[in-house]
């Protein structure tokens, strides 16, 4: 399929999207995300793939927010609308399976913040900003960002950036857990592609059962996050990828991994 707003490539297993609207700072309209979903879509279904980098074109931002013009056309219904389209997307993304990395090489706010925080794993350059500012426009975060962030980084600070719409530095986003690494720049993507190349030589079922239990852990009590635990490591059992990975181990070679 071809793209208006993005850039799709696939190269040794890992798919990378592309926010390549760089004159606009990568803002997210509306005809973005319906191009964000589809890609998405595509990627969670191809059976090559088993990591997928999200990134903006250019330097100066991964995403800079959703457009402004848009938002000031809302009202109370198509506002609800736009929210609930925005979370879809994004809940798309932490859904997928496959693990999903923010490449973060510039501006990351409001939108772009959200953006980065349904990703499983989020590299940033050390010269990037991120934050939520929209308290500044008079609305609030509408794409997950009220309840991803004080997940990741505590009750607490995410009330501060929030309530604040401070934007804060890499070194303090790596600080508050906010990113998992901080590189230079010309690094960014090269530290990203280092990072779910290490992860795509492991077995695929697995590490769609672990985001899994990750993702809805995070909603249950601990016994119940236990249980669920316990059900998908037996459930694993059953796979010929299991089967290879403790052979492979036994026989002290490399696991040939084939998803099933």
């Amino acid at each position: 399929m071809s793209y208006d707003n993005l850039t799709v490539t696939h190269h040794e297993m890992v798919g990378t999207i592309t926010i390549d609207r760089p004159e606009k700072l990568n803002t997210l309209t509306n005809a973005t995300l319906d191009e964000l979903e589809v890609a998405i879509d595509a990627l969670d279904k191809d059976a090559e793939i088993r990591a997928v980098l999200i990134t903006g074109a250019g330097e100066r931002a991964f995403v800079a927010g959703a457009d402004i013009k848009e938002l000031a056309n809302l009202t109370v219904s198509t506002g609800h609308l736009q929210a609930e389209r925005g979370q879809n997307v994004f809940r798309k993304i932490e859904k997928c399976g496959k693990p999903v990395l923010a490449a973060i090489n510039g501006f990351a706010l409001g939108g772009g913040l959200e953006l980065a925080l349904a990703c499983h794993l989020r590299v940033s350059s050390d010269t990037a900003k991120l934050g939520l500012p929209e308290v500044g426009l008079g609305i609030i975060p509408g794409y997950g960002g009220t309840q991803r962030l004080s997940k990741l980084v505590g009750r607490g600070k995410a009330t501060e950036l929030i309530l604040t719409g401070r934007h804060i530095d890499a070194v303090e986003a790596f600080r508050i857990g906010l990113v998992n690494h901080i590189v230079p720049p010309d690094q960014v993507l090269s530290k990203s592609e280092e990072l779910l190349k290490e992860i795509v030589t492991k077995g695929p079922l697995a590490v769609r059962h672990a985001l899994f239990a990750v993702d809805q852990g995070l909603d249950l009590d601990l016994d119940k996050g236990l249980s669920l635990e316990a059900t998908l490591f037996g459930l694993l059992f059953a796979t010929s990828d299991t089967r290879e990975g403790l052979s492979a181990f036994i026989e002290k070679r490399p696991a040939v991994f084939e998803g099933k």
